[in-house]
């Protein structure tokens, strides 16, 4: 099944952000985000998305289905838990784009469509006049109970578009795990890229 991939920004953008809540919701439940999400906190979080200018979501459709998306924004426009760490380590926060999350319906997945994330946020990155590239992935202990026997981390997929870990950043933000009773911080990989 071919999928339509289109850029959102402006008020398309805005029109966007409830089918990426209720997509959130239901990708980021399985590991190793294992998500309590709700509808109230994802239009918390989603919000700014629609009031930052060079903001941008990629989504993927069927008909007229969001399906999948990706998002980012200049890191210098991100929540200060996922700029700090950077700029404490002197990084100018003014030159890198910020890619967020990237979501797909597990259905859709081994198409490509994770390269066309990639693509078209860097590209939209570029046309803006960013040249470095940062995202976060979450850490989980190995021995964690809810990880799958079967589960292969991304590591490789995101070595080859040209990412590398940066050493010793990591960004701590809170979200509430499936069973828990409230929210707890979160340790998240610095990946980074020169555009």
């Amino acid at each position: 099944m071919t999928l339509k991939i289109r850029s959102l920004t402006g008020n398309d953008l805005k029109d966007a952000l409830d089918a990426l809540a209720d997509l959130r919701i239901s990708v980021f439940r399985d590991w190793p985000y294992l998500y309590d999400g709700s509808l109230e906190f994802e239009a918390r979080y989603l919000h700014r998305y629609g009031e930052t200018g060079g903001a941008v979501i990629v989504g993927a459709y069927n008909g007229s289905k969001l399906v999948g998306a990706a998002t980012g924004e200049p890191l210098g426009d991100e929540l200060h838990e996922f700029r700090a760490p950077l700029e404490e380590r002197g990084y100018d926060v003014a030159r890198i784009f910020y890619l967020a999350e990237s979501v797909l319906d597990p259905r859709y997945r081994g198409q490509g469509i994770g390269h066309r994330f990639f693509d078209e946020r860097e590209a939209h990155a570029r046309r803006l006049g960013y040249s470095e590239a940062v995202f976060c992935a979450v850490v989980r202990p190995d021995d964690h109970p809810m990880k799958p026997a079967d589960y292969r981390p991304l590591d490789p997929f995101w070595r080859k578009r040209g990412y590398q870990k940066l050493d010793g950043v990591q960004v701590r933000f809170p979200w509430q795990d499936l069973g828990d009773e409230k929210e707890t911080e979160k340790p998240m990989q610095v990946w980074f890229r020169t555009l």
